[in-house]
């Protein structure tokens, strides 16, 4: 079994920019109904994603907090390609910027289109409580906040959201 453990935050600034070693575009919707998810009838998001020549089938348990289970299956792009046109609610369309710091991997997703102006970034960790160096430019947590979740931006775009919501 697949078990994912990552923390998700605001970006405050752009000092990440300079440390960014690869890029890539995105994009990804999902399958199955958000408000199936939201009042818990399905367990787990169904997701497609079009990373620039890659493509992935992603399965995660509906879980909040930083501990899930996640499953990853390749896709020829062209059977993604159909898919995304079957995707419930909007895409997701980003680009994921990757950052060495402190011996861990980020990734710093710059959100376009509905999403544009949120910058989030991740960090995939061994265990939960395993510790990290913060960089300059990590703000608020934001794991155990759904309306953060690329499903939830898909169907609640940050461009929809209130100030109370942003805040």
């Amino acid at each position: 079994m697949g078990i994912e453990i990552e923390r998700k935050f605001l970006v405050v600034g752009d000092g990440w920019r300079s440390a960014a070693h690869e890029t890539s575009r995105m994009a990804q919707g999902y399958l199955n109904d958000p408000l199936a998810l939201a009042d818990g009838r399905e367990q787990c998001s169904v997701r497609v994603r079009i990373a620039g020549e890659r493509a992935i089938l992603n399965i995660k348990s509906r879980e909040i907090g930083p501990r899930r289970q996640e499953f990853e299956y390749p896709l020829p792009i062209e059977d993604a390609q159909s898919l995304l046109a079957l995707c419930s609610g909007g895409l997701v369309d980003k680009i994921r910027h990757y950052v060495n710091h402190g011996g861990h991997l980020w990734e710093v997703d710059e959100f376009l289109a509905d999403n544009h102006g949120l910058v989030v970034a991740e960090i995939e960790l061994q265990s939960v409580d395993e510790s990290f160096l913060r960089p300059a430019w990590i703000g608020q947590e934001v794991t155990e906040r759904p309306r953060y979740y690329n499903l939830a931006l898909a169907e609640h775009p940050y461009s929809s959201w209130t100030d109370l919501e942003k805040s």
